[in-house]
């Protein structure tokens, strides 16, 4: 008989392993508290598809590999990567260099570029950085169509979607994990699989579970839409950028709690008005905020716990760039037992205590 799945959570982690395991011939269903599908850091994400720096060799290969299975998800409906590179100059010059240095190690490809090289890249910068890094492989991806893509093809091959599913907790029977209680009515399953961002935490509590999680408050602002100015991304000090699809800028920012949403919204105009050479007015179009799901050591959780049978964990930051890995190999060991190699250091009971 099939594997019956549980997923709480439409994020694009849980959106991912929706896909994958019904591929692999399990009985999905997905519960989103929402009525639209996404979930809460989903929707409001920059897209970025990357390794790019600070990360250690492990995480950057993992990230590395799920790069390349990115690449291998064309036959799933509105999943296109834009591999448009990426060009930074957030850190120091020190910094760019021992960055290019460790990543093309392992295997990554970031190029140190001087202001010549930049004006090329992208020629409508007003004041190009004498040195930057770019990275022709990193790619974006709409987050919201992504998620679409991945549910609707794990609807075609049988999922359910519950969305404005009120979900109140999960059921544990002594070691095991059964089921989850959704509007008062309870649903088993032999396995229960948390995707749920930042309201894993509670989650986890109803069943006597600590889940150090830290909210990482983000900006995104989209601007009116502008005749083509960027080639690809650009990482300067202050935000993230790159054009959308439908030519509206997008930058990210970090929020701190307490300061004005519509100030940031601003300043972050500014800061575009001072980078770019631009062809038309700026106009603020939208302003979303997100909270991202950091575990407390800045790392994924992603797998089964110790002594405790029915329970899947995956929950991490930059699920954008993890999501097509956890989604295989977490439909692999799901239901085959198999724990990818890159999966090692990611094990949820370093973290999360009863």
């Amino acid at each position: 008989m099939a594997k019956k799945i549980l997923i709480v959570g439409s994020g694009i982690i849980g959106a991912s392993l929706a896909y994958h395991l019904a591929a692999k011939g399990a009985e999905v269903t997905v519960i989103e508290a929402k009525t639209k599908a996404g979930g809460v850091a989903t929707p409001n994400t920059w897209g970025w598809i990357n390794a790019s720096w600070g990360n250690p060799e492990p995480y950057a290969k993992l990230r590395m590999r799920s790069m390349d299975m990115w690449r291998s998800l064309g036959s799933v409906k509105n999943l296109t990567v834009n591999w448009c590179g990426g060009l930074m100059w957030d850190t120091s010059p020190e910094n760019l260099k021992a960055y290019v240095t460790t990543h093309s190690a392992w295997g990554y490809r970031p190029q140190l570029v001087d202001k010549a090289e930049v004006n090329r890249l992208e020629p409508n910068l007003l004041f190009p950085p004498e040195l930057a890094v770019h990275v022709a492989e990193e790619g974006v991806i709409e987050p919201e169509a992504a998620v679409s893509g991945f549910l609707n093809d794990a609807l075609a091959a049988g999922a359910v979607f519950k969305n404005a599913a009120r979900l109140q907790r999960l059921i544990r029977d002594d070691a095991r994990i059964t089921g989850v209680i959704v509007e008062d009515q309870v649903i088993n399953a032999d396995e229960v699989v948390v995707a749920a961002g930042v309201e894993s935490v509670g989650l986890l509590q109803s069943v006597g579970l600590a889940l150090p999680l830290k909210e990482s408050a983000a900006i995104v602002v989209y601007t009116q839409p502008m005749p083509s100015i960027l080639n690809g991304m650009v990482i300067p000090p202050d935000m993230e950028l790159r054009q959308c699809p439908d030519g509206r800028l997008l930058a990210a920012t970090n929020f701190n709690e307490g300061h004005d949403k519509g100030a940031i919204a601003e300043d972050v105009l500014k800061n575009i008005r001072k980078l770019l050479r631009l062809n038309q007015v700026l106009k603020l179009d939208e302003v979303r905020m997100g909270y991202r799901p950091m575990p407390s050591d800045g790392f994924p959780l992603i797998g089964r716990m110790n002594n405790i049978d029915g329970l899947y964990v995956a929950v991490t930051h930059s699920g954008i760039t993890l999501a097509p890995a956890i989604g295989a190999f977490g439909a692999a060991e799901i239901l085959d037992g198999l724990r990818h190699e890159l999966l090692a250091h990611y094990q949820p009971n370093r973290l999360i205590t009863q």
